[in-house]
């Protein structure tokens, strides 16, 4: 006795109407909303934990916990129906975002919420708080690495044309330091100077104040590209 595999078209079109019938139970809705919430939450605690930048944006941090719970409802109404999914899908292709995300860090965490909010969305629970909780493990212990080695700052000094030779000689016992700018104006001269140094031992800056014809030195953490 054969089997009959053949597919039909009748078949096809059976198959989606039981697809695009499935109804959302409220309960469910609400516990993927408030685990949404629950891992935008922890998502945005790490973000702030781990923030390394110069300007902290707490509108931005707020956001992480918006885009997984956005997320998680646009992928539970997606999974629930499927005559609706390809609609949505159609919508969501001519949205354009124009925001502009300056750290590269800044972008991992936005997909980071919006990979939580997918599983979420399509109820791997299990999936979305373990690897959650396992990113947010990484990301501190990467962090508490950073903050106990080197990090680079930029040194601007303002001083008199006559304390060149005195700053010179100061300047060249720094540790791994890289000139990065000099600017004269009659007799002031500023001078900017890439250095990677501890956070302890940002004391040194004191010893520039100590030269005559010195007017200011300033210490910046500095977050763009320096060699490693």
């Amino acid at each position: 006795m054969e089997n009959n595999t053949t597919t039909t078209f009748n078949d096809v079109l059976s198959s989606m109407t039981d697809l695009s019938g499935n109804a959302l139970s409220p309960l469910s809705v609400v516990i993927t909303i408030l685990l949404a919430c629950a891992v935008g939450v922890f998502v945005f605690f790490i973000y702030k934990k781990t923030f390394s930048g110069v300007l902290y944006s707490r509108n931005f941090g707020i956001s992480l916990i918006m885009v997984t719970m956005v997320t998680a409802l646009i992928i539970t109404i997606i999974s629930s129906n499927l005559t609706l999914s390809l609609g949505m899908v159609g919508a969501l292709s001519i949205v354009r975002f124009r925001t502009a995300v300056k750290d590269a860090m800044d972008t991992m965490y936005m997909f980071w919420g919006i990979a939580a909010g997918i599983a979420l969305g399509a109820r791997f629970y299990v999936v979305a708080v373990v690897g959650s909780l396992i990113i947010g493990l990484i990301m501190v212990v990467v962090s508490v690495i950073k903050i106990k080695g080197t990090m680079p700052y930029l040194l601007v000094l303002h001083f008199d044309a006559s304390a060149s030779g005195s700053i010179r000689s100061l300047v060249g016992r720094l540790p791994s330091h890289k000139l990065k700018s000099r600017t004269v104006r009659g007799d002031v001269v500023e001078m900017t100077v890439e250095l990677r140094i501890r956070e302890e031992e940002a004391g040194f800056v004191d010893r520039f104040l100590q030269i005559d014809g010195v007017y200011d030195a300033s210490l910046i953490s500095y977050q763009g590209d320096a060699i490693s």
